[in-house]
């Protein structure tokens, strides 16, 4: 078996084991739509995206596993890399977005990957990368508290450092430069990843992707069933707007399945079903939403 080949495998196990777990959570089902790139696209490779909208729980939940192979690296993914601008590319990975029905549970989004790359003159290359990421409509301490040490326990195997440092960078990542505004409370971002050999960087995100369902479901399950109205509901489409924002115009991973000739379909599921944009909505000072603007839409040390 190559590495490839182990990594495919766990991936796609762990697509099964959290759609499993989250379709419990819902009583809904996903649908399972496998897709497949052939001859004469820019693109080869298959995947499987699964899908659950309209749910109890979710109004929309997209997991997706994707596989593909391309002639050249799209300029997202050489822009820290030019070195390997023009090269021929493989990548894979799962990538997950949850928009939950209910204001007072959060959004998340976690990524796996593993990319490598054949130069013209030269080796091949490989790097691995993802991470996760909460965003709360309205804030709980407790709930990022939760989301950051599970974040931070995943990690502590590989070195006291890598905590600090991946969840820095996915503050600096995860963040609206046009609003000056964080997405969320964060989490960890890791990319171009292969310290120690492929082995280490192979575990490390392994035992990211397999942290997901204790850092999210246990929030999930807490906030799912809190009553609400329509002032909540509004605030979560208004929220939702900058999710949408932030996904177009800054998020790598969109771009690279933009520009690499990717599924669009399977690409654009991380959008919310419903969202909303509003002039200058400004919030009342002293209310839940003016507390996630002041408490939770800041850059804080969590754990």
């Amino acid at each position: 078996m190559t590495n490839v080949d182990s990594v495919r495998d766990y991936l796609t196990d762990l697509q099964e084991r959290i759609t499993t777990a989250c379709a419990g959570v819902d009583g809904g089902a996903f649908t399972k739509d496998k897709w497949k790139k052939g001859k004469g696209e820019t693109l080869q490779g298959d995947g499987t995206t699964m899908i659950l909208e309209d749910g109890k729980v979710f109004e929309r939940a997209g997991c997706g596993f994707s596989h593909v192979v391309g002639p050249r690296l799209p300029p997202s993914a050489t822009q820290h890399r030019p070195d390997l601008a023009g090269s021929g590319f493989e990548a894979l990975g799962v990538s997950l977005v949850f928009h939950p029905r209910n204001p007072y549970a959060p959004t998340v989004h976690m990524n796996v990957r593993m990319v490598t790359a054949t130069p013209e003159k030269g080796e091949p290359v490989f790097w691995f990368g993802g991470g996760m990421y909460l965003t709360p409509y309205y804030g709980f301490e407790e709930d990022a508290v939760h989301f950051h040490t599970v974040c931070k326990n995943a990690l502590e195997p590989f070195g006291a450092d890598k905590y600090p440092r991946f969840k820095t960078w996915c503050d600096e990542y995860f963040y609206l430069k046009h609003r000056e505004e964080p997405r969320g409370v964060g989490g960890i971002f890791f990319d171009d990843f292969a310290e120690n050999g492929f082995m280490n960087s192979f575990a490390l995100m392994s035992s990211v992707g397999d942290a997901f369902l204790d850092a999210y479901l246990p929030i999930l399950n807490i906030r799912k069933a809190i009553p609400y109205g329509e002032r909540e509901r509004n605030f979560q489409l208004y929220r939702r707007g900058r999710y949408v924002e932030f996904n177009l115009v800054w998020d790598r991973g969109t771009h690279f399945g933009l520009q690499s000739g990717g599924r669009t379909e399977s690409i654009l599921m991380s959008m919310p079903p419903l969202a909303s944009w509003a002039y200058q909505r400004q919030t009342r000072p002293g209310s839940p939403e003016d507390d996630l603007y002041k408490k939770f839409l800041v850059r804080r040390d969590w754990v």
